[in-house]
């Protein structure tokens, strides 16, 4: 089928509607942790979900920036899997807000994809995704963002492309498990940072210390909270998957 985007726009605004969610059962469950475990665990394919991993980090400081009224300036997004994000306004408590939601964001957008999975909104998910993916691109300020986030954006709307209400279930579901994983390990990866006091300068807890004399700690801690949170939110979805395929 050749690429039409009076089409693609039309998939798009299609999958902003409630959709019965998928039944799975606890072998389908099984098999899409295995999947979401595969992106996101060996070294090979954390290369490249790690990048995804890393847009979405980057996105929670854009948001949380807007969300406090300052102008978020550009996202520069690199191949190691750093990013960072530059916003002017007015400082203070916007800065630390701005900074703490960058690595516990993962974890937030993956529960809500699994949410979206469990009550029938994963299509709503996706296509918001997608829109908000490409409007982020105006945003990015080096070779290698444009590279990492365009090959996101472009994934994303492939997925609405050839997906469906019930693939979009599925594609939910394993995206959010994997981004919970991945945000775990940037979580580990952040510590390892401040044990071995190397690179300090790259960590969002050091900032935070900086900025508002907090050790770092302390924001490792707020950062695991959040992520543990995260976590204990999505059993409630997932058990009602499972539930409803045996009650099916």
């Amino acid at each position: 089928m050749p690429f039409d985007p009076a089409l693609l726009w039309e998939r798009i605004a299609a999958g902003f509607t409630r959709a019965l969610p998928p039944e799975i059962g606890v072998p389908g469950l099984v098999a899409i942790v295995v999947v979401a475990a595969a992106l996101s665990v060996p070294r090979r394919s954390w290369r490249v979900f790690g990048l995804f991993v890393t847009v979405v980090h980057e996105l929670g400081h854009a948001a949380a920036a807007l969300l406090t009224l300052q102008r978020v300036t550009g996202i520069t997004l690199r191949l190691d899997h750093s990013g960072t994000t530059t916003s002017r306004g007015r400082r203070g408590w916007r800065t630390a807000f701005t900074t703490f939601w960058g690595y516990p964001v993962p974890a937030v957008v993956g529960a809500a994809l699994v949410w979206s999975a469990a009550h029938g909104w994963a299509a709503v998910a996706l296509s918001a995704g997608a829109l908000l993916l490409v409007a982020a691109l105006v945003l990015i300020r080096n070779g290698q963002g444009f590279l990492i986030l365009g090959g996101t954006a472009a994934a994303s709307l492939a997925l609405v492309w050839f997906g469906g209400a019930v693939p979009a279930g599925f594609v939910c579901l394993v995206l959010g498990i994997a981004l919970l994983v991945g945000s775990c390990r940037d979580w580990v990866k952040v510590v390892r940072v401040h044990v071995r006091r190397r690179d300090l300068g790259t960590s969002d807890a050091h900032l935070l210390q900086d900025a508002t004399r907090i050790p770092s700690p302390v924001w490792l801690g707020s950062f695991a909270l959040v992520i543990g949170a995260a976590l204990v939110q999505c059993l409630g979805p997932l058990s009602l998957i499972a539930d409803r395929a045996a009650q099916g």
